[in-house]
């Protein structure tokens, strides 16, 4: 369950950079990040209890994956983590996907 260390990391990273309470964190996460939108939120509670982040809102906005095929040069959605274009090519870029970002926190 990595959820837990990026909660954590999270929690730590906007205790850092804010001095009040806050009531809501937004990222943005990759769909091919790995990470479980659900469990992170879970995970975000435990880690931000006793801190000046408990009983903050996490808002997760979740990215689809863009990947570009080099053989038949387009680019596509990508459904999965398999990087495999409907071409049948595998010789695939991923262009965006694995983001795992803060955009923005509001602090009360």
């Amino acid at each position: 369950m990595h959820e837990l260390a990026i909660a954590e990391s999270v929690v730590s990273t906007v205790l850092e950079r804010t001095g009040g309470r806050v009531s809501v964190v937004r990222l943005r996460v990759g769909r091919m990040s790995g990470v479980v939108p659900d469990a992170l939120v879970f995970c975000f509670e435990l880690a931000a209890a006793g801190t000046a982040l408990a009983g903050a809102t996490l808002e997760i906005e979740e990215q689809a994956g863009l990947a570009h095929c080099r053989d038949c040069d387009t680019d596509f959605s990508m459904r999965d983590a398999f990087l495999l274009c409907d071409c049948g090519s595998a010789d695939v870029e991923l262009l965006s996907g694995r983001e795992l970002q803060v955009t923005s926190v509001e602090v009360v």
